[in-house]
């Protein structure tokens, strides 16, 4: 067998939303937030895979036969499926984070692992020794903070907003790195100072509508207001939000984020392809483990032009490719009409979600008929088609390999 259907995780974090995810997968919404869907194999939360033996978690399968599930090519580079494939809904603010390199993940993991640190310790920084470079493709209407802003815009907002006129001359000596880490290091009383007048200007202001959301005011007011310790401890991640480019992006319009870029998710639904990793340095917005000197260690303090990606059609029409640097993976998105087949060749283990619409998937062994919100794994080499009575709009995960 080729193909597979797979059952992934949901991930219940304070700042998800209620309905999204369980609406897509046609289950009972709790009242427990449904924050990430996750497809793949990580070790943390791996999905479960149906094989005319039962399930068995995706993980096992691919330790079992690594060359007739992923290749020789894949096993001999990642020894593992290299990607995490997930589904967001955010609805409160994510964490101000960076990820690690590579490198630094080994050694951050193997620091942590020497401590004996238990491998769900709410205070680690490294759950694995991987990178975590990813890519965000919308959903919906999708709000992000992505990388420090180029000087000049910078600049203006420390000359144009009063309480950051201090900071201007540890800008001009010190860069973005000065002026970050005097934010993130200052004393709480200092960050109230600051940020108190600024919040309470802007707390009227978001209550009447009067601000758009390309306005770090509106992100700042709402900060504030969903966080019950903000009456006696601003949260320093309010800086980034003055600090940081504000992105919108609209449905299929995609955002690279590389090891060491600063950002944080504001609001919306977007598909999440990333390495398999769980590795991510917290530096506020958040009630999880946050470590500051971890986070200045690994960012990239520079400026950062945010770069949409709208991707690239292939020659059929029906599949949109999202390129990045990234070795790990290749998201795409994929839509097919009634009499329309999309046939391809895995040539790299694939996973594919339904998104809207139902789509049959088959080989010369296997037909799996599909609706919203259901997953199939594809191992190398499989040779299928997709067609469908209707409409499907699939996103596909993989491997880039050449």
């Amino acid at each position: 067998m080729k193909l597979f259907r797979l059952d992934g995780k949901v991930q219940h974090y304070a700042w998800g939303g209620y309905e999204y995810i369980p609406a897509l997968l046609g289950i009972a919404a709790t009242d427990k937030p449904s924050a990430e869907y996750w497809m793949g194999a990580h070790q943390s939360a791996p999905s479960t895979i149906t094989t005319d033996k039962g399930p068995v978690a995706l993980n096992t399968l691919i330790q079992e036969n690594p060359i007739a599930t992923i290749g020789q090519q894949i096993q001999d580079q990642f020894g593992q499926l290299p990607y995490l494939f997930k589904i967001l809904d955010v609805k409160d603010m994510l964490s101000i984070q960076v990820h690690p390199t590579k490198t630094e993940a080994e050694k951050g993991f193997a620091r942590e692992n020497a401590a004996g640190m238990p491998a769900n310790a709410p205070d680690r920084n490294y759950k694995d020794a991987n990178h975590k470079p990813e890519i965000m493709v919308a959903l919906s209407e999708f709000w992000l903070l992505h990388g420090f802003l180029p000087e000049a815009q910078l600049k203006k907002v420390l000359l144009d907003t009063p309480e950051f006129t201090s900071l201007v001359s540890i800008y001009d000596a010190e860069g973005y790195f000065g002026l970050y880490k005097t934010v993130m290091e200052m004393p709480q009383a200092m960050v109230n100072i600051l940020l108190r007048p600024l919040t309470e200007r802007a707390i009227p202001l978001y209550k009447n509508n009067h601000l758009e959301k390309s306005d770090p005011a509106f992100w700042a007011a709402r900060a504030v207001l969903n966080d019950p310790a903000s009456m006696e401890k601003l949260d320093r991640g309010i800086f980034s939000i003055y600090f940081f480019n504000i992105v919108h992006c609209h449905p299929g319009q995609a955002v690279f984020q590389d090891a060491g870029i600063p950002h944080a998710y504001l609001e919306g639904q977007n598909v999440e392809l990333m390495a398999n990793s769980d590795n991510v340095l917290r530096g506020g917005l958040t009630p999880k483990h946050i470590d500051v000197p971890e986070l200045l260690k690994h960012t990239r303090f520079e400026a950062v032009h945010p770069n949409i990606i709208s991707g690239d059609k292939t020659n059929d029409g029906l599949e949109t490719i999202y390129p990045t640097p990234a070795p790990d993976f290749v998201v795409s998105d994929i839509q097919v009409k009634a009499g329309q087949t999309y046939q391809h060749e895995a040539n790299a283990p694939e996973i594919m979600i339904v998104m809207n619409g139902n789509a049959t998937i088959s080989d010369n062994e296997t037909e799996l008929t599909l609706h919203k919100g259901q997953c199939v794994f594809a191992a190398i080499g499989a040779q299928y088609k997709i067609t469908t009575d209707s409409h499907a709009a699939i996103y596909k995960a993989t491997v880039p390999v050449k």
